[in-house]
Order: C-alpha cells, then sequence, then structure tokens
C-alpha cells in the first residue's frame, strides 16, 4: 500500500506530538507549528491530507486551508476545532474548501477512521484525475489529427469511397446529396456496423462546413460526468480536479460538425443541455454562469428504434424532433447483397497494401459463397473477415477456407436462380446414389463448395455409399 505524507498544523506542540504518534505508523508525517511553516512544507513535499488546528496565530486553519488549495489542489484538508466558529467551517465545506472537521476532544480510533476514509477519497481522486488527463491527451491529438487529415480528407473523399450501387444505397446517395450543402441537423440510423460515422465524415468534408473542425463522441463510451465535460467543458473549479478552464468539443468545433454517435445513450440531464443547443445555439460549461454561443452542426447515430426508446421514458421527445429534421437510414449489408463483390474488392485492395500481400484476387467459389452470407455484423464484419482472409492465403489468390463463415439456408428468401440450383444438387444426388464426387463434378464445383452448398439450402448430407440425399423436412 502506498505511504502516504500528512501535513498536521497545530500551535501546540503536545498535539503535534499526539497526532505524529498516532499516524506515523501507517503514513509519513509532517508537521508545522504555523500557516506559513504549513505552507512551506506543501511547497517541498507532495503532501495527500493537511490536518490544521482552527485557532491559530497569524493565519487560522481556514485560511491556511483555502491557500493551501493554490498549491497542493488535490491534497484533503481537514480542520481540527475546539471552538463553535460552525459558520466560518460550513461556509468553507460548501466552497469545497475542507472535506471534514473534527471536534476537541477526539477519539483517537475514530480519528484514524476519518483520515483513512479521506485518503481512500483522494486515491480515488489522483485515479480519475489521471484518466481525465488520458482522455484529454487523447482527445487533443484527436483533435490535432482532425486539423491535419481535414486538410487531405475532404478533397479524396468521394462517393466511390462508401462503396455501393445497390437501389437501397442509391436512395442514400440521394438522400445526402440534398442534405450535403444545408445546415440541416442529421439523423443517421442503422445497426452496427453500416457505415453511419463514415457517412458523417462524408457529409462534414464535402459540405460548406469542410475547412472547420469534425469531432466525433460516442455518447455511450463514457459515464454522464464525463460526458457533460467532454461535451461542454468545465471551469476551473467546477469538481474535484478540475485544476484549469477547458474547452467541449461544442467550443472546439465552433463553425464545423459535431457527430454524436450512439445518441439514444445520452442521460436525460445532458438529453436537455444538447436541446438547448438544438434551440438556441447556446451552452454553459459545467460549473459555469455564464452562457456561450456556438454555430455547429449536429449529426447523430443510432443503431436503435428511437420511437421505441421514447415510448419507454430513455428519450425525450423534444429531443428527438430537433434531431430527426432529416433522417437517412442506412440498410444492413443483407438488404443491399449485391454490393457485397465491390465491398469485398475494396477491403481486398486495402488490406493487400497494409500487409504488403501478394493476395490481389478472389476465387470465384469465394465471391460466391460472401454473397450468400446475412453478414450480420454489416460492412464491419465483412472488412474484418477479408482482412483475415488476407492473412491466412499464401498464394495470390483468396480460395475456400475455414476464415469464411456458414451461411444459413432460409427457402423464404431464395432467389429463383438458387431454387433452380438446388433442385439440380437434389436431381444429381438421386442420380449418382449419393456420391458427392460425382455431383460436384458434375455441377463444375469442389466437393467443398458443394458441401457448403448442401449446408446453405438444407439439404441432408448423405453418405456416399449408396444413400441418396434428401432435403431436409
Amino acid at each position: 500500500m502506498k505511504r502516504y505524507k500528512l501535513l498536521v498544523v497545530d500551535d501546540e506542540k503536545d498535539i503535534l506530538r499526539t497526532l505524529t504518534l498516532t499516524f506515523e505508523e501507517d503514513y509519513e508525517v509532517f508537521t508545522a507549528r504555523n500557516g506559513m511553516e504549513a505552507l512551506s512544507v506543501l511547497e517541498r513535499q507532495e503532501i495527500a491530507l493537511i490536518m490544521a488546528d482552527q485557532r491559530m496565530p497569524e493565519m487560522t486553519g481556514v485560511e491556511l486551508l483555502q491557500r493551501s488549495i493554490h498549491i497542493r489542489p488535490h491534497a484533503i484538508r481537514i480542520i481540527l476545532t475546539g471552538y463553535t466558529d460552525t459558520v466560518a467551517l460550513i461556509q468553507a465545506i460548501n466552497k469545497g474548501h475542507i472535506y471534514q472537521y473534527v471536534t476537541k476532544p477526539w477519539d483517537r480510533q475514530e480519528l484514524r477512521v476519518t483520515v483513512k476514509r479521506a485518503l481512500d477519497s483522494y486515491e480515488l481522486l489522483m485515479e480519475n484525475e489521471r484518466l481525465l488527463a488520458e482522455l484529454r491527451a487523447a482527445n487533443e491529438q484527436l483533435r490535432d489529427e482532425n486539423t491535419f487529415i481535414k486538410k487531405e480528407l475532404h478533397k479524396d473523399l468521394k462517393f466511390s469511397e462508401i462503396i455501393g450501387h445497390s437501389a437501397a444505397m442509391r436512395r442514400v446517395f440521394d438522400l445526402v446529396n440534398k442534405v450535403i450543402d444545408t445546415p440541416v441537423t442529421v439523423l443517421l440510423t442503422g445497426e452496427t456496423g453500416t457505415g453511419k460515422t463514415l457517412l458523417a465524415r462524408y457529409i462534414h468534408y464535402n459540405g460548406p462546413r469542410k475547412d472547420k473542425l469534425f469531432v466525433e463522441q460516442n455518447c455511450g463510451a463514457l459515464p454522464e460526468a464525463l460526458l457533460e465535460s467532454e461535451l461542454f467543458g468545465h471551469k476551473k473549479g467546477a469538481f474535484t480536479g478540475a485544476v484549469y478552464d477547458q474547452k467541449g468539443l461544442f467550443e472546439a468545433a465552433d463553425g464545423g460538425t459535431v457527430f454524436l454517435d450512439e445518441i439514444s445513450e445520452m442521460s436525460p440531464l445532458l438529453q436537455v443541455k444538447l436541446l438547448q443547443v438544438l434551440q438556441e445555439g447556446r451552452f454553459r460549461r459545467v460549473g459555469d454562469n455564464s452562457y456561450r454561443q456556438v454555430d455547429v452542426r449536429i449529426i447523430s447515430a443510432t443503431n436503435k428504434d428511437l420511437d421505441t426508446e421514447i415510448k419507454n421514458n430513455r428519450f425525450r421527445s423534444d429531443l428527438y424532433y430537433r434531431i430527426n429534421v432529416f433522417p437517412i437510414h442506412i440498410p444492413p449489408l443483407r438488404e443491399r447483397l449485391e454490393d457485397i463483390p465491390l465491398l469485398a474488392d475494396f477491403c481486398l485492395k486495402k488490406y493487400r497494401r497494409k500487409m504488403h500481400s501478394p493476395v490481389s484476387s478472389f476465387s470465384e467459389e469465394v465471391v460466391h459463397e460472401l454473397s450468400r452470407y446475412s453478414f450480420p455484423g454489416n460492412v464491419r464484419e465483412l472488412e474484418n473477415l477479408i482482412e483475415r482472409a488476407v492473412l491466412l492465403s499464401s498464394d495470390g489468390r483468396v480460395e475456400i477456407g475455414d476464415w469464411l463463415p456458414q451461411p444459413c439456408y432460409n427457402p423464404g428468401v431464395s432467389s429463383r436462380m438458387e431454387q433452380m440450383e438446388r433442385s439440380e444438387i437434389i436431381r444429381l444426388l438421386e442420380i449418382h446414389h449419393g456420391k458427392h464426387h460425382l455431383v460436384a463434378r458434375d455441377m463444375g464445383m469442389s466437393r467443398t463448395t458443394l458441401w457448403r452448398r448442401l449446408k446453405y439450402y438444407g439439404i441432408q448430407i448423405a453418405e456416399e455409399a449408396g444413400i441418396s440425399g434428401r432435403t431436409a423436412s
């Protein structure tokens, strides 16, 4: 366990000695006879907890603890008092200057428990501060990357990178073309992995705000308090650990675009604050009394049914009407199967370059099998699948292998061509008495592909020793 440093301040030697004996076994204890000595110790030592007597000459305990904030802002502060200065103490506690006050005479064991709890709070505070620092650093890096990327990305990001020639995707493109040059709020809906983030970036980098920042935040990635600070910023002293003023994403993206992914995960409190930004274009930093005006375009995204969320009192209807000005639904991959060969080829080229792989094409069997799979993870699943295929392929072409998922046959949605193929396989199984190698030869496919067809079409995989294939009931 970490050995924390305590500073005890009292003008009476006996009390200093008593407190030192009480805590020196568990902590490193420093002492001071007055406020000035205490401030000097604080300058030199990383003190975790300050315990000061209230009645001291020249500087009271409350005054000392107030001044100590500028030197050790995270230190826990406790007042020892034998007097009834309740007004001053309560004011100091309300302002956050004091963690707790202890009246004299105190019980030694109770005081040890109080200090232990205070240091538990300090440990949690420092961990939160570490996480906040990492979050700020990550966001600063993201903003720097956005500043660099936005100058290049909007030049090259065309519809050709949002792959699709299906009727479903053409409808999406038509809607995007109608809204891209306007300031209208957009709501992107669709299952996970359909490309909502890519479409949001396209709208920004090809619209009139392309020279300003595009910032994105997943509303389900942070707890409410951190998300509020991240979006709206905070004022110094707004909460424990807020040691300086901090801009939020809305302020940083003034003139640009804020993309709120998974907006359905936003808490009711933050939904109210977001509604004010949408209605009035203004907000307040956490802990601030003054409003700040911003001009941002808001693009939201969700994979949930917001009508259902509203009925279950998890999402505000007034906010829904504000973000749903121009809805665009991105279809799942199973509704645009004709786009799969294009998407697969795009991913193949991407990971071929990334891995310096000799792989340059798919076999016809692979393309055929990919087009039969429903892809519950949508484009993201397809991309991960192709990455794995490139990694596992050793020659210039991706062949059928264990990397390929098993499709599930659904007779209700099969095409006429599939029905004809299924009937032909059953016919050949009967003719060749279930001998798979002969059926595969006549169908012009490998035995592995035939086996996958049997699974896909729900045909029982018969033994080859003279037993004819039968369809599953």
